[in-house]
Order: structure tokens, then sequence, then C-alpha cells
């Protein structure tokens, strides 16, 4: 039986051979630079830093209904850059953000309004690594307007941008998102594509972007797909990430796809590549982040407190053993 972290062989693809382990990957590390932690737990948490994630990205999104309010946005970010950072920080992983106002709750123009006022107080904070995820989703006019806001936003705070392509009409959408981002005059080079698929990913690279993958399940892009993107167009300028969230998703997607791409032939370099150096190097243009400060071994301390809180629970010990069916 396969483990719970196994890839589970296509025989047309790998033959009759074991099933590949997340063991094969064992002492690379990798960074996931779009991943939504605040709904995930801290059993994921502990499973990523088990599988080699030192670093990752959570970009600001919406919660599944629409909020209600500025408050919840102010809260809402203020999570981003305190409660999960510190979060993270529990179990070895550094933690940085992106902050926005993205693009499907754009269409409440009056709350948009109150949140583009809300937004300079926040991107400026230690952590933020960039203005996003904004974008297109239904590609509607108020859509346009605050994409456009937020482009002026990171001109102004020299921050790079993480933009969220739609859906439907993806390769309108990402066209579209390029066309407009050079518009406002920003580098390219300062700009990561998000979402792409085999549709997309030529003309992002083309044009200069930096192109992200989601590997997702059933809606964005699968590693087997990935794995022959990388055949095709190489490594540079292109990262992978897991986007996980609360729906059905995969926090170990990014080292996942690296095993496969190693018993794939992909080269040991290309995959350092796009599973770790290409989000740094992109996202480090905010002068954020230092790799120093997450490939060092650090003692970590799970009775820290954060606001007068931690992760432990009424005398709760640090970490529970994963292989013990006992739960004291």
């Amino acid at each position: 039986m396969c483990s719970s972290h196994s890839i589970d062989r296509d025989k047309k693809s790998f033959g009759d051979n074991m099933p590949l382990n997340l063991d094969d990957i064992q002492g690379m590390h990798f960074f996931d630079p779009h991943i939504h932690m605040t709904s995930r737990t801290t059993d994921d948490y502990q499973a990523m830093v088990d599988a080699g994630i030192v670093a990752i990205i959570e970009p600001a999104f919406w919660l599944g209904q629409p909020r209600s309010g500025l408050s919840s946005y102010r809260d809402y970010y203020n999570s981003l850059i305190g409660w999960e950072r510190f979060r993270s920080s529990q179990f070895g992983i550094k933690h940085y953000c992106t902050i926005g106002l993205n693009s499907r709750e754009a269409n409440n123009i009056e709350l948009a309004e109150q949140v583009m006022e809300l937004l300079p107080a926040f991107i400026y904070k230690e952590g933020v690594v960039g203005i996003g995820e904004i974008g297109f989703d239904d590609q509607t006019p108020a859509e346009d307007k605050y994409y456009r806001a937020q482009l002026e936003l990171a001109k102004t705070a020299s921050l790079p941008v993480q933009v969220h392509t739609p859906h439907r009409d993806k390769k309108q959408g990402t066209s579209r998102s390029m066309d407009i981002a050079i518009e406002h005059g920003l580098d390219p080079y300062s700009v990561i594509i998000d979402h792409n698929n085999e549709e997309t990913v030529k003309e992002v690279l083309d044009r200069g972007f930096w192109a992200a993958f989601t590997i997702y399940p059933f809606t964005k892009m699968g590693n087997e797909r990935m794995v022959e993107v990388v055949k095709q167009y190489g490594s540079e300028r292109i990262m992978i990430n897991s986007a996980a969230d609360w729906g059905i998703s995969d926090p170990l997607a990014v080292p996942k796809t690296a095993a496969l791409m190693k018993a794939m032939g992909i080269d040991q370099k290309d995959i350092e590549l796009v599973s770790y150096r290409n989000a740094i190097t992109a996202f480090a243009q905010s002068g954020q982040i230092d790799e120093n400060d997450f490939v060092a071994s650090t003692q970590i301390d799970q009775s820290q407190k954060f606001e007068g809180n931690t992760i432990l629970r009424g005398g709760q010990q640090p970490r529970v053993d994963k292989s013990s069916i006992i739960i004291k």
C-alpha cells in the first residue's frame, strides 16, 4: 500500500515500478509562492515542513463568501501579517504574504473603494512581498478599474505584482492582464502571472513575465502536465505553487511535483528553479526576502506566544507522534 505522501505512478508513464515517494526528494528545499494557509490546519504545516517546504507566500484572496464590511478586510490583512505568520514560524516555515483586493470582490464597488483606501496601511508592513492576488475573474469594468489602481499602487511601493488569471476565457484574460500591466509602465519582470496552462505559457514567457503554475486537482494543472511544460519550455521564469485553500487542494503539491519531475528525468537544476529558486528571485524584488532567514536551522519553541496565544491548547505537547494510533 502507498504511504499517505506517495504519488501513484501511471503505468503507461512509469512502468511497473514501486510507487514514487517523497523520500526520493529528501533533503531538497521547496518554496510555495501561493498557498492560503488561513484555510489550512496545523497538520498541514507539519506535513509541509516534513516534505521540505521552508518558505511560503500567502496571497490575500476571498473567503468563499462575500465580506460584509471593511472591518472584515482589516482583520484579515492583520491576520496575514500577524497570527498566520506566527503560526507558520511555529513549524519552522517562513511566511510571507501579498496584500490586495481580489478580483471577485472588486465588483462590490462601494466596499472596493474603502479597501483601496485601506491598502496603503498594509502593503509596507514587514513580510509583505507584493500586491496580490489581483486581476480578473469575470473581466468586468469594475475588475479592470481596481486592477489598474492596484498596479499603480505597486509602482508607488516598488512591489512585485501577483496576478490572478481568470478560470473562464483564460487566454484572453491573461493577455489582457499583461497588456494593462505594460500600459501602466510596469516591468514584466516584476509581474508574476499565475494559474497558467499550456494555452497561456508561451505568450507569458515571450513577453518577459514570470509564469506561475498552480498544481490544483481537476480545475487547474495536474503535475504530469507540468512535467511536460518544463520539458518543452525549460525552467527560466517558471515557478509552481499549490494555491491550497478551503477547496479540494493539496498543500504538498510543490514537493510532489518536484518528485515527479525527478522521476521523469528533469534535471535537478531545473527542478530547483521551478520549485524553489525562481519564486525567491521574483518576490525578492520586494526587498523583503532573505534566503538566510529560512535555510538556516533554527530552534522552534511551540510554547511561544503571539498576543497571549499559542498554537498549543491546555497543556498540549508541542508535537503529536504521527505514527501512533493512540491520541492522548
